[in-house]
């Protein structure tokens, strides 16, 4: 079959050696791998919080996600079980995370945010004029320790633990976020939209993301075995476990290559595509954290020659944030693309 791409991919992200999605880049996704609790707060499984995620993925498990009422405790703690309290109008935000640094901005806290790693481009207009404070995994704590704020946003796969120990010496308020599910996101809203009085804004957002889901899940989408490669030089793939597979999931679109031995647990584990044979049907290349571009397309497609390649915009794949919400429309419209082909 002929190399196709259902849709065209958005402006590839960075390729710099922090982004290599291997244990010292994306670091550990579980719980129990978090700073100790004098960083993060409780770090069990067990901590997790189970307001944090709305529940079942199906529509009827967003019926009253929309509905805010008083901030609670449940609304203002975080991934690893911090509750945080209600920010004043005096907050300043430094985000590590690009994809939050995003949702900040879409709740209307683009003035509050100080400082963002120098992968955090969007919106442009209104992030550009904030200050870097390094990338995602090799954070300048002095910068940060200069820019005095109030709270720091941290992702337990974007960043490092010792940058958020490091912070915790300092930050008042650390936050950690986790999101593992496309359904996740809800409770990212709500976290965020409490803790900085955006509760409106996060209703919003709640309510379009629960619209844009509905919709997808209303189309009939037949079961499909893909893999989706995020880096090249060693070639690795998205995990069954990470929020990328979750969102593929959505589409049913399963992940349909095991990991090899010794490396089933690790999140994104390297692959040999040689390997793939017949077994999928179809093959992704995301444009981040690696540039892949159409030549890579090829390649591969000389490889598998029965198998579909194409690029897939890895912004809407793995950032989540109100960008989940366009992405939920781009998946839906790819599936389709795809199934035409």
């Amino acid at each position: 079959m002929a190399a196709d791409d259902p849709t065209d991919a958005h402006a590839p992200g960075p390729t710099g050696a922090e982004n290599l999605p291997d244990a010292n880049a994306f670091g550990p996704t579980g719980a129990e791998n978090l700073p100790d609790a004098n960083a993060f707060g409780p770090t069990g499984a067990e901590n997790l919080p189970d307001a944090h995620g709305p529940g079942p993925t199906g529509a009827a498990g967003l019926a009253d996600a929309d509905a805010f009422g008083p901030v609670g405790v449940a609304d203002l703690t975080d991934a690893v079980g911090t509750v945080h309290a209600v920010a004043g109008p005096d907050a300043r935000i430094v985000s590590l995370v690009p994809s939050i640094t995003e949702l900040l901005c879409d709740l209307g806290l683009a003035h509050e945010l100080v400082g963002r790693t120098r992968f955090c481009i969007h919106p442009s207009a209104l992030v550009d004029s904030i200050p870097v404070v390094g990338g995602t995994k090799d954070v300048d704590i002095e910068r940060v320790r200069a820019l005095a704020p109030t709270h720091v946003i941290v992702n337990v796969e974007e960043n490092r633990r010792e940058t958020a120990a490091a912070l915790a010496e300092f930050v008042p308020d650390l936050i950690v976020t986790a999101p593992r599910a496309p359904v996740d996101n809800l409770g990212l809203y709500r976290l965020l939209g409490a803790i900085f009085g955006r509760q409106d804004e996060a209703a919003l957002l709640t309510r379009q993301f629960k619209l844009e889901l509905q919709a997808l899940q209303r189309q009939p989408l037949p079961e499909r075995r893909v893999v989706c490669l995020i880096w090249r030089h060693p070639w690795m793939m998205a995990g069954p476990d990470t929020y990328i597979a979750a969102m593929l999931g959505l589409l049913h679109w399963r992940i349909g290559v095991a990991a090899p031995a010794g490396a089933a647990t690790a999140p994104y584990p390297r692959v040999d595509p040689a390997s793939f044979g017949d077994s999928l049907d179809r093959v992704l290349l995301s444009t981040e954290p690696y540039r892949f571009g159409r030549h890579y397309v090829e390649e591969l497609q000389v490889l598998l020659p029965d198998t579909p390649v194409s690029l897939i915009d890895g912004e809407m794949l793995a950032w989540y944030g109100s960008r989940a919400i366009p992405a939920l429309r781009y998946l839906a419209n790819y599936a389709r693309a795809a199934a035409d082909a």
